[in-house]
């Protein structure tokens, strides 16, 4: 199962690509609105999806802080 950070991003993609879509489709019939509302959705989706790189980033630097402790624990047991 993906962590947060992943869900974010996918969840951020697929609505970034229904935006997309409808703004698309507000085109086609000439809807203002909705194509504005497809824009909307595609910034949501893209701030999402920037949210779940930021976590994944710090997940990644908190494992590489526990690492590097964990590592000096290590070198302080030695003999």
């Amino acid at each position: 199962m993906p962590d947060k950070g992943a869900r974010d991003k996918m969840k951020g993609k697929a609505k970034e690509r229904a935006g997309q879509a409808k703004e698309k489709t507000g085109q086609a019939i000439d809807d203002e609105r909705m194509k504005a509302e497809g824009r909307t959705d595609q910034v949501k989706g893209k701030a999402r999806s920037a949210m779940g790189e930021a976590e994944e980033t710090v997940r990644g630097a908190k494992e590489n802080i526990r690492g590097a402790k964990d590592s000096l624990r290590s070198k302080d047991e030695r003999p």
